[in-house]
């Protein structure tokens, strides 16, 4: 027999998500109100101006809270923080590009001079357009033709560009930072001279690069000798991967005691 199944309700919260809620709002409110009204706490007034500084506290407070809040499980404050994050985050990274890249590469040598911007200061500096910049400012406004679906095939000789351009950029650099500078760190002599642990550690990174390059050699079957030095390479592949992680979590760990440490003391004012 055929049952009829009723779709649930979305969206409504539970009992569980009131409380939270309530619960998370009240530790903002009277947590701002114990760091605004006992004796140490925050002046809404200095010298008679009002203290931005303290209000921001106050945002970075609430926004905190709400990224946490998280933890609880998806919820709108953490929605809402996530989204003004992602806009304040676009919006500095927008400013310090305008200011790092396009005004001082772009705008001054070329458009500046072109109208002749300076020529109105008193003791300006005259100058000619720098012509050969309207190459890549050409190429910057076809990646917005994205933006319009039946021109957006021009972006693709932008991309190719630029890809083609970073990458022959970049590998000579990765090359020389991680094939070069490994090479050189293995074939150095073993130090006996500067004692043991130099000795010692010369011998583990000369070790560890070649059974991990002989883990990786699929050429010939991993037996034998061949099959134990290149164990001794997973077990190197592992204790990076291991030390990778937890270094990954410190500094999360590390973020996390940043946040606690501003709470209290930045917040709270204990």
């Amino acid at each position: 027999m055929a049952t009829l199944d009723v779709p649930e309700k979305k969206g409504a919260p539970s009992i569980g998500d009131i409380l939270f809620y309530v619960v998370l709002f009240n530790l903002f409110l009277w947590g701002s109100l114990f760091a605004f009204l006992h004796e140490d706490g925050h002046d809404l007034r200095v010298n008679g101006v009002f203290n931005y500084e303290a209000l921001g506290v106050l945002i970075a407070t609430g926004v905190t809270l709400a990224l946490y809040s998280f933890l609880y499980k998806d919820n709108p404050f953490f929605k809402a923080a996530e989204n003004l994050y992602v806009g304040v985050g676009l919006g500095y990274e927008l400013v310090l590009v305008w200011y790092s890249s396009i005004k001082p590469d772009l705008y001054k040598p070329l458009i500046r001079y072109a109208v002749r911007y300076e020529l109105w200061q008193e003791g300006a500096i005259k100058g000619q357009p720098d012509f050969w910049l309207l190459i890549p400012l050409f190429l910057g406004l076809l990646l917005l033709s994205r933006f319009i679906p039946r021109l957006s095939w021009l972006s693709r000789w932008a991309f190719a560009f630029y890809v083609g351009f970073g990458a022959g950029a970049s590998i000579p650099n990765v090359i020389a930072s991680n094939v070069l500078q490994q090479l050189k760190y293995t074939l150095v002599p073993i130090p006996f001279d500067a004692g043991f642990l130099a000795a010692f550690n010369t011998v583990v990174i000369l070790l560890g690069v070649v059974s991990v390059l002989l883990y990786f050699f699929f050429s010939i079957e991993h037996r034998g000798a061949v099959g134990i030095v290149s164990k001794v390479g997973v077990w190197f592949l592992m204790i990076c991967f291991g030390a990778s992680f937890g270094y990954t979590v410190m500094g999360r760990m590390a973020l996390l005691v940043q946040r606690v440490d501003f709470l209290i003391h930045g917040w709270l004012r204990l």
